[in-house]
């Protein structure tokens, strides 16, 4: 008999804290929407490459787990992350140590200047330092390039001119392969760090796609396989019997009833999210974009109960802010942000961040009508983040950027919003 109330789905089998008790949380939202093979391939060919390093090679292997491993583990690194995480004792008193946290990634492209490796944003959220270790044991400092939340996704970069020659020929671009067209029972090979001692290989099969996953908050359709996917393996590889990567390894369910039940994020869904992060413009903090609300997330539990909408919860809304102008309205849900889908307030919080000032964006909320909630598309001209400052010190104060961590942490429990989604979250890292 299956209990699925007592299945605990588990964070990213990821990443594997080597800090004695020191327990990592992480947001785990995974984009949902599936992209057709011609996207993929569109995305490919703009990635920033050049031929300074070679690609993973590919081809009818017949089943050589073996050369397929040689092939692959090029391409993959080994991310060890440092975090300050704030902890209480018996007395209630807090502080703040250190921590430290590995997992993998996926050297997915690199041009002149950088190399880009992707992984999981759980494995990278909240790092102050991140670095990366290659193939061939060679560490180096490594710069988060950019985050998706939402889609559980990162990309961090490494500078050119801090690999030695004899690295750069010992190290390989991944070959992405196609996960629209991947078969239940084709052959998986799951690559990571495991338990942070260094790369290993996994072997097991597709059990399942487009596998809906449950988590606090979201619903991922995800790659299930019996492939094991252990603490590390966060942000690592699940390739096919050619070598291709068909997912970027993800999740598993930790119960005792339980095994054999590892997830991977379509590299299908991934590909054009990693490729909007390589190439996404860096906005300078006086150039960002300025919205004029406050607001949290609602807990998945009253938003079933209650029927409510999944989103970021506006309690405020600025006064003369480009929120206040546009039509916004403390009560709203926004559920969508430039086309694309929030489901949480940190969500929301990255869209305009990536946002110049002066901007016109097209924000969908939903609004409560008699009882019924309603989709509104409303043209908000965001305004410039120090106007946020500037309200403040007037003392007019909702901060204009969607930054609610401080205000989420202080709702969070509080009616039907339970903060900022990190006590709560079942996924660990």
């Amino acid at each position: 008999m299956t209990r699925k109330d007592f299945i605990r789905v588990t964070a990213c089998a990821a990443v594997f804290g080597i800090v004695g008790g020191a327990s990592f949380q992480g947001v785990n939202y995974l984009y949902s929407h599936t992209v057709g093979s011609s996207v993929i391939e569109e995305a490919k060919e703009s990635l920033p490459q050049t031929t300074t390093l070679k690609s993973t090679s590919t081809g009818d292997t017949s089943g050589n787990v073996s050369q397929v491993t040689e092939n692959v583990l090029p391409s993959i690194v080994a991310i060890d992350v440092t975090v300050t995480e704030t902890q209480q004792d018996l007395f209630g008193r807090t502080y703040n140590q250190e921590a430290t946290g590995s997992g993998s990634g996926i050297i997915v492209a690199q041009n002149s200047k950088e190399m880009y490796v992707a992984t999981n944003n759980h494995v990278v959220a909240d790092a102050s330092k991140v670095s990366v270790k290659f193939y061939d044991d060679t560490v180096c400092t490594a710069t988060v390039k950019g985050t998706d939340s939402d889609a559980d996704l990162a990309v961090v970069s490494v500078p050119m001119s801090e690999l030695k020659k004899d690295t750069i020929n010992k190290i390989k671009v991944a070959t992405l392969g196609d996960s629209n067209k991947v078969k239940v029972g084709d052959q998986a090979i799951a690559i990571g760090n495991a338990l942070g001692y260094g790369t290993s290989v996994t072997v097991g099969y597709i059990s399942a796609k487009d596998r809906e996953v449950a988590g606090e908050d979201v619903t991922m359709k995800l790659i299930q396989t019996d492939a094991a996917i252990n603490p590390g393996n966060s942000g690592g590889a699940l390739v096919d019997a050619s070598g291709a990567v068909i997912g970027i390894n993800s999740a598993k369910y930790a119960d005792e009833q339980v095994e054999g039940m590892g997830f991977a994020i379509p590299v299908s869904t991934a590909v054009p999210i990693i490729n909007e992060i390589m190439q996404a413009e860096q906005i300078s903090e006086d150039e960002q974009g300025y919205l004029g609300i406050k607001g949290t997330d609602v807990a998945s539990e009253y938003a079933e109960y209650y029927n409510m909408p999944k989103g970021a919860f506006i309690s405020e809304v600025s006064e003369g802010s480009p929120a206040e102008k546009a039509g916004l309205q403390k009560g709203d849900f926004v559920v969508e942000y430039n086309g694309r889908e929030i489901t949480s307030m940190s969500s929301l919080q990255e869209r305009i961040a990536k946002t110049k000032a002066g901007t016109k964006v097209k924000v969908v909320v939903k609004r409560s009508d008699d009882g019924e909630y309603k989709k509104k598309t409303l043209t908000v001209t965001l305004g410039k983040k120090s106007d946020s400052a500037q309200s403040q010190e007037n003392g007019s104060g909702n901060n204009g950027s969607g930054n609610s961590n401080n205000d989420n942490s202080q709702n969070g429990g509080n009616g039907f919003f339970g903060g900022n989604g990190r006590q709560s979250n079942p996924f660990q890292r």
